[in-house]
């Protein structure tokens, strides 16, 4: 079994006109965890990000999300995983996926960055891409032109429900993540139907 994680961030951009867009997804999955576990965040500005502790099952975890807009996530979760004395395999990152179609959620260890450039300033300034990655698909525009635009809105109610259900499919594996069995939730999450999200293909 793995060592499991410690550290679960969430990324996204600070602001209000930043709130709910495709590109807050991660936002949106740690605000989902703070639900479910009673938990909340705090302003923390020596890290840059707002940060939290809960316990899930048996397990106390910390929950961060960078302030320092997405870009340049990995200047904020660096400074929490040093402060903490974490490391990178002990971190879980939440974010939207382009190349994911829309309602599907992937847990990944390690790997690239599938141009997302949160993900990749985080590996960037850690020295490293072994943290795992909880991948929420948000689905690609029909012309690329769009991408941008795309991340940045908001997604119709219709399309959020979908994202929703993906989220809250991953945060029924919760336990087995932050406990390192990997390979268990891959299996469940990456086998499940979309159209039928309750029900395992």
């Amino acid at each position: 079994m793995a060592e499991g994680i410690t550290l679960i961030v969430g990324l996204g951009n600070p602001g209000t006109e930043h709130t709910d867009t495709r590109h807050n997804a991660g936002f949106r999955f740690l605000d989902s965890l703070l639900e479910r576990t009673g938990g909340r965040l705090r302003d923390e500005r020596k890290l840059k990000g707002r940060l939290g502790r809960v316990k899930v099952g048996n397990k106390y975890v910390w929950l961060f999300a960078p302030m320092t807009y997405m870009n340049n996530s990995g200047e904020a979760v660096v400074k929490c995983a040093h402060y903490y004395r974490i490391a990178p395999q002990q971190i879980l990152v939440a974010h939207d996926e382009l190349d994911l179609p829309l309602g599907t959620v992937k847990l990944k260890q390690g790997g690239g960055y599938a141009g997302h450039n949160g993900v990749r300033d985080i590996a960037t300034r850690l020295g490293s891409a072994d943290f795992v990655r909880l991948r929420i698909g948000i689905g690609r525009p029909g012309s690329c032109d769009e991408t941008v635009s795309h991340v940045l809105r908001k997604a119709p109610p219709a399309e959020q429900e979908l994202i929703d259900a993906a989220m809250d499919r991953a945060l029924s594996h919760i336990d087995d993540i932050i406990n390192g069995r990997y390979q268990r939730v891959m299996t469940a999450l990456h086998t499940q139907d979309v159209d039928h999200p309750d029900v395992a293909s």
